[in-house]
């Protein structure tokens, strides 16, 4: 069938067609140009009745496939087929019960191979799943994790840690069959409440940081900060057996008292602020009602705010003197004391002293800002999502981390399914978000590296993992800290997306691999075909017309971008179309 080679041009070689008839039966397969011991091989991508093109790909050197070619093969070489035996070098081990290899699909090429790689070289990477709706993508993920568990009766992954953010509630069917198998489980949390055996997603409010507030109240200015953190140390000191606490309460309030009446507004407006502030924080020492004594006579603070006729407070200087009696007490050398948990009105509750605190009652320019962050505060509390952080006990987050991976039988679970169907698209990324940064803090406090890997798989990831503006008001987004840092922690993220041009591109620039299924937009073909710098336009193109469950691989676990051939997962997540004929008659 092959002739001389007739041109070479970059990376193809034309070559005589000696059958003199277009055999596209070939196109896809693979050739070898070998010159004495050195094997050049190419792919064959397009054939007529006079030349046959093929695409120079890498060379076979000491029984292995190196992708890319230096040099070019002579116009002399001797030119076949690729043999059996060297395609393995291409599309990994075809010994797929083998717990090294990762099985992946079948080959659209070659009938009765398999494409797989090391599962080293897959899951030790950041990696990305991409695919219009009705790709198959969902089937695809599903099969992938599938040939994990349910491939080799006798080396089970037992101290694997997968979570899957599932989007929709797909996948828990897909997977309930590792509660039948020996020493696997599949643990489920659900944001539906009251939603029978399957539990609540609960994260301890008194896990929450600065950080993880600020998201959850949607700051959008670096100024609600400060107000946060003071909020943090105030529930902590309110919270603990501390006996200076009183008094600390009292000098906040004190202080707030202080800044109004030097305010400059009128005698009315400077007791109605009083009178408000001391209505809503009090203590028994400080309040309206609270005696202050004279020689021969005392009086409320109430009475001392009366106006007389004139529109006078002359009794205000009583008030003056009495506040500035108050012990000014440090909040660093307060000692809190006692093994204590904290919830989201207990953190309320510190947010209104940490507001007064910072002086906003007496600045209606910041009053504003910083108030947004109380009123959506009140408004989690009082809403199904504060059922989300409440925890009925004392627990440290190595041990909630490691209560998540355990069933209720006790035997380890090795994939947990939070499912986010049952909140809103805001609220589950800021859940998203937080879960992240848990897994991620408790990675980077373990004793031994990278000892209790993580991957966290993320479906419709360009719902969560986008361009925020974090890094203007954290410092940081977790997302992207994960994919640059999380890799030698062991903490690894996994995209599963329909728009790979709304994800963070600092995320997305840290995959190492890469599964495409079929695709049509403009903006995205651009962006996958951006990533990898060895997928040439031809098979760009491809991508369009892929068979729904067919996808590209490529990346650091495969030799060469490849297009497999993705089994149907048994059983099957919840994500088939819509049967619009039997449901419309």
């Amino acid at each position: 069938m092959f002739g001389k080679i007739l041109d070479i041009n970059e990376n193809k070689v034309l070559v005589e067609n000696m059958k003199q008839e277009a055999e596209t039966g070939l196109l896809g397969f693979h050739v070898v140009f070998q010159e004495n011991e050195r094997k050049i091989v190419g792919e064959i991508n397009a054939i007529n009745a006079q030349t046959i093109t093929i695409l120079l790909i890498g060379e076979i050197k000491n029984d292995d496939f190196i992708s890319g070619t230096f040099r070019k093969p002579n116009y002399n070489a001797s030119i076949r087929l690729i043999y059996k035996s060297e395609l393995e070098y291409i599309l990994g081990s075809q010994d797929i019960s083998n717990k090294e290899n990762l099985l992946i699909g079948r080959s659209t090429s070659y009938d009765g191979y398999y494409i797989s790689t090391k599962l080293n070289d897959f899951f030790s990477s950041h990696f990305a799943i991409v695919g219009n709706t009705g790709s198959g993508k969902s089937c695809g993920v599903a099969r992938l994790l599938q040939n994990i568990f349910y491939y080799n009766d006798t080396q089970m992954p037992v101290n694997a840690h997968i979570v899957l953010f599932d989007a929709y509630g797909e996948y828990n069917t897909a997977f309930d069959k590792m509660n039948s198998l020996p020493n696997l489980r599949l643990k489920c949390y659900t944001t539906k409440v009251n939603f029978g055996d399957i539990d609540l997603i609960r994260i301890p409010a008194y896990f929450l940081g600065t950080d993880d507030l600020a998201l959850l109240l949607n700051c959008t200015d670096a100024s609600q900060i400060p107000v946060i953190e003071e909020a943090l140390k105030l529930v902590y000191i309110f919270k603990s057996e501390a006996p200076e606490v009183i008094e600390y309460k009292n000098d906040i309030i004190a202080k707030s008292l202080q800044d109004i009446l030097s305010s400059g507004k009128t005698p009315t407006q400077i007791r109605d602020q009083i009178v408000a502030v001391l209505t809503k924080y009090n203590t028994d020492t400080l309040n309206l009602d609270t005696i202050i004594y004279q020689p021969g006579y005392s009086r409320t603070i109430r009475q001392c705010l009366n106006i007389d006729a004139q529109g006078k407070m002359n009794s205000v200087g009583l008030v003056v003197d009495f506040l500035s009696d108050f012990a000014k007490v440090d909040l660093e050398k307060i000692h809190a004391t006692g093994d204590f948990t904290y919830n989201l009105d207990d953190l309320y509750y510190a947010l209104e002293f940490a507001l007064i605190s910072e002086g906003i009652l007496s600045s209606e320019a910041v009053f504003e800002k910083a108030n947004q962050l109380k009123v959506r505060l009140h408004a989690i509390i009082n809403s199904d999502n504060k059922q989300y952080f409440e925890y009925d006990k004392k627990i440290s987050k190595e041990q909630y981390i490691k209560e998540l991976f355990t069933a209720k039988d006790g035997v380890p679970a090795q994939m947990i399914n939070f499912n986010f169907n049952y909140v809103d698209e805001r609220f589950a990324k800021v859940l998203t978000k937080i879960l992240c940064k848990l897994f991620y803090d408790f990675a980077l406090n373990l004793k031994v590296r990278a000892s209790f890997p993580i991957h966290v798989i993320i479906e419709e990831a360009h719902r969560y993992v986008q361009n925020d503006n974090d890094l203007e008001l954290l410092g940081y987004n977790i997302f992207d800290r994960i994919t640059k840092e999380g890799r030698k922690y062991g903490v690894i993220l996994g995209f599963i997306t329909q728009r790979p041009s709304e994800l963070s591109e600092t995320s997305l620039s840290q995959c190492s691999n890469f599964m495409i299924f079929r695709m049509f937009h403009p903006a995205d073909i651009k962006i996958i075909s951006s990533i990898s710098s060895n997928v040439d336009k031809e098979t760009i193109e491809r991508l369009k017309i892929l068979r729904p469950g067919m996808a590209m691989v490529f990346g650091n676990a495969f030799k060469i971008p490849l297009i497999a051939k993705l089994d149907l997962p048994d059983p099957m997540p919840k994500s088939t179309s819509i049967d619009i004929s039997s449901t419309w008659y």
